[in-house]
């Protein structure tokens, strides 16, 4: 199957570390494969986005698990990288072994071939009125 996206990544979302994938090459060739680890933090994840920037990545994809996807959405969101987040289930039915590496590759390889359907996540000003209303909301419980 020829590939869509000539390079993109795919990021294993945890609570601590980021498993990443880079998978770059001609769209008829086996890709190449580069694999990183990063943590959760500020400064891992400026360092993520400037080797994303650096590797000429175009696409990102990671799936919508938990909250923990957040701050990864927000450190990426301006670098000029397309960020695609999956929905755990739509993912989840084709996926093999699970380990952090096997799903940042698999996260990569789908969205390589144009197999991941992107979910809805509003514009900044929409999610600043949400994160509002909810603290207002909360409270006054």
């Amino acid at each position: 199957m020829k590939a869509v996206v000539e390079r993109c990544a795919g990021i294993d979302v945890g609570k601590s570390v980021l498993n990443v994938c880079v998978m770059s090459g001609a769209a008829d060739q086996d890709p190449e494969v580069e694999l990183r680890e990063f943590v959760s933090f500020n400064d891992d994840l400026e360092r993520l986005r400037q080797w994303l920037i650096e590797t000429g990545c175009t696409h990102v994809a990671m799936e919508s698990t938990g909250s923990y996807w957040k701050p990864v959405y927000a450190a990426l969101e301006d670098s000029g990288v397309r960020v695609i987040l999956a929905n755990g289930e739509d993912v989840e039915g084709r996926r093999g072994h699970k380990t952090d590496w096997n799903d940042c590759q698999f996260l990569a390889h789908l969205l390589r071939h144009g197999m991941i359907r992107p979910s809805f996540i509003p514009p900044q000003a929409i999610r600043d009125l949400r994160d509002l209303t909810r603290r207002r909301s909360q409270d006054t419980q």
